[in-house]
């Protein structure tokens, strides 16, 4: 832990209850890099939120969003279970003491190797969306149950996960029948709606489309009785959204009305488990202006889409910036990283409105952070150093 504590406070104004904890940690403590400071508390408030609405649903993390051990420690203490999209991430969760049986490999692209591995470890359910990623299980993991994952349409994500993963829904049958002949189990259907999908409303149409095809799969002989709803829940980066037990609730009703009483049903939250249980304390390095008549000021942070803030690529979650100047007048900044890479800009299209009075040395709170920042951030691109993680 690269922090010293010392009394900053006074330099930052009052934060609302849900982020004092980490925001008074930062505003104490003296940081030597951009680090993301996490509060397991407000994850297990989170989880026990959304299990609320999420009713009979299995929770299974998803590890990518943040794989802090810590994180992994609390839900598992809570009963989570985990959706692993690699060899390590399954690692880790077992070394952690999570149950194979409560592990699921969701990553449609496997190597052999890690399918095989999964298998000797006890992990019994595997997600596919190719004829040869079934040969591959069949071969690596003979009798594992799978669930075949659905291609979808954009449903409005802030992070859209369509056409990398999937099949199209026609072929979704034809993959079942080819799992069966291979000797492995094809139970469910599972898809996602894309990250950050603020509305439950947004859900419907990709809803319809997976029942239908549901519905079509048991009528021809396929027992299916697993339902893998994926992730999407939000998390709050400036936009209103519902509490998550309502959010949850307000899925599972439209679940329910399309496929009635699903034996097995699965949730993967990452985000709307993690993301505002982290903050990341940053520094300003510089803020200047490219002419005398430019409109915006260019704020350089000591971090960016390369140490951590991948997910600005095209502006698609917009982080919120807490700094000490609080109440001097504002005025509209491009906010930038410290690489020497042109494309570590994280907000031009829609500038950030920040204090005019902001200065190099000044410390930035970037909130709601908890979700996909240390788990993107790279090791030492440029020489700067990752983002360090420190867990209160």
């Amino acid at each position: 832990m690269n922090a010293t504590h010392a009394d900053l406070s006074a330099a930052f104004a009052p934060v609302p209850d849900t982020r004092s904890r980490v925001e008074a940690f930062i505003a104490t403590t003296r940081f030597d890099r951009p680090t993301l400071v996490l509060d397991t508390d407000r994850v297990e408030d989170q989880y026990k939120a959304l299990a609320a609405g999420l009713g009979h649903a299995h929770i299974h993390y998803a590890v990518k969003a943040n794989p802090a051990p810590q994180i992994i420690d609390r839900l598992i203490a809570l009963g989570s279970h985990f959706d692993a999209a690699s060899r390590g991430e399954i690692a880790l969760c077992l070394s952690r003491g999570a149950r194979p049986d409560s592990i699921s490999y969701g990553n449609t692209v496997k190597r052999a190797e890690d399918i095989a591995f999964a298998h000797r470890a006890g992990l019994t359910l595997f997600a596919a969306d190719a004829v040869e990623e079934l040969d591959k299980i069949a071969d690596n993991a003979p009798g594992a149950q799978v669930y075949i994952r659905l291609l979808v349409e954009a449903s409005g994500a802030d992070w859209p996960l369509t056409r990398k993963f999937g099949c199209d829904p026609a072929q979704a049958q034809v993959l079942m029948a080819h799992a069966r002949a291979r000797g492995l189990s094809p139970v469910g259907l599972s898809f996602h709606v894309g990250s950050q999908t603020r509305d439950p409303a947004m859900w419907a149409p990709v809803l319809d489309v997976v029942a239908d095809t549901w519905h079509a799969a048991r009528a021809n002989g396929f027992p299916l009785d697993l339902l893998n709803i994926g992730g999407g829940f939000p998390a709050f980066y400036g936009q209103a959204i519902a509490h998550p037990t309502n959010y949850a609730a307000a899925v599972i009703a439209q679940v329910t009305d399309r496929f009635g009483a699903v034996p097995r049903l699965m949730a993967e939250p990452g985000r709307g488990l993690v993301a505002e249980a982290g903050a990341i304390a940053a520094e300003v390095l510089l803020v200047s202006r490219k002419s005398d008549t430019d409109l915006c000021r260019w704020v350089y942070l000591d971090i960016g889409k390369f140490s951590g803030l991948a997910e600005t690529i095209d502006e698609a979650i917009r982080y919120q910036f807490a700094t000490p100047r609080e109440g001097d007048p504002t005025g509209p900044c491009i906010i930038a990283g410290p690489s020497c890479d042109s494309a570590d800009v994280l907000y031009e299209k829609r500038p950030i409105a920040l204090p005019e009075t902001l200065r190099a040395g000044d410390r930035v709170i970037i909130r709601n952070a908890g979700a996909y920042t240390s788990s993107y951030a790279s090791v030492g691109f440029n020489g700067f150093p990752p983002l360090d993680v420190v867990v209160i």
